[in-house]
């Protein structure tokens, strides 16, 4: 395996196309627009510059790095590639029919992965005509700076497929856990009843968000408190999570909290869009 291919050139599709490149990997970052790409290449280069100003890297070695990433905004140009890793929006709709249209475009033998949060690989796989080479690849954010994948396997994933992707994460410098096809995983089937919670108790009046935060940080000796947390994965992304639990499992226990639903409503995002539990920038 030594073509990978990145779909989705966001904060996870960027990250995951640096960490590619970094081990080795001669690497396409695909999307829809070229400025997207130039702004996720120009992340890239700025978070390598900070390895070569911390002594880690040479700028050589940046720029060898940064020479293995090329950029498409067309996927029909992508039919030689080992490993497609699909980063896209977090809707179900969209990646299957994405899947569908790499089935017809890659060759037999590639295998496409998707970075989904919580969405079924089973259903991303049935959309294909090879479900055996269908797997999950959650990486966790910051890409480049956390050892985590989570590897998640279909009904019909093979074992061959597994060990591929296993080998591939170790390239690239990650553990890669084993885990099966159930809504929310293992990291967010437990981390996100846990952000709920936390915005639960600043709903009831608890506790402000700085003191929920605090708790968890000074007595759970968690690196960052639950809304802090909330905000920077974004809370459409967590609210998109939460309603996957919910109506996989049929449980009321995994209800979006309303004031989560009421900021997704407001545009209230987290960091990206300035404002969420804490205010950011100007």
């Amino acid at each position: 395996m030594q073509k990978i291919v990145v779909i989705g050139a966001g904060t996870m599709g960027n990250g995951i196309a640096h960490t590619a490149a970094a081990s080795g990997f001669d690497t396409t970052l695909v999307d829809v627009s070229q400025d997207i790409l130039e702004r996720a290449v120009s992340t890239i280069s700025a978070n390598l510059q900070r390895g070569v100003d911390k002594g880690k890297m040479t700028a050589d070695e940046k720029q060898a790095v940064l020479a293995r990433i090329a950029t498409r905004t067309d996927v029909e140009t992508l039919a030689d590639a080992d490993l497609v890793i699909e980063a896209i929006v977090e809707n179900v709709a969209a990646k299957t029919q994405l899947f569908e249209r790499l089935d017809r475009i890659t060759k037999p033998e590639c295998i496409l992965a998707s970075n989904t949060s919580s969405i079924s690989i089973t259903r991303i796989a049935a959309a294909t005509r090879r479900p055996e080479k269908v797997i999950g690849m959650h990486f966790m954010n910051p890409v480049p700076v956390m050892t985590l994948v989570e590897v998640i396997r279909g009904i019909a994933t093979s074992d061959e497929t597994y060990r591929a992707v296993e080998e591939a994460s170790k390239r690239m410098g990650k553990t890669a856990i084993e885990v099966n096809d159930y809504p929310g995983f293992i990291s967010n089937r437990v981390l996100m009843p846990m952000i709920n919670e936390a915005i639960f108790a600043l709903y009831e009046g608890v506790a402000t968000p700085e003191s929920i935060d605090g708790v968890m940080k000074l007595g759970m000796n968690h690196p960052m408190g639950p809304l802090t947390l909330a905000d920077f994965i974004g809370l459409d992304v967590c609210l998109a999570i939460l309603r996957v639990l919910e109506d996989g499992f049929g449980d009321p226990k995994y209800r979006p909290c309303p004031l989560l639903i009421k900021m997704v409503d407001a545009g209230w995002l987290g960091r990206k869009s300035g404002r969420g539990f804490y205010r950011y920038g100007k």
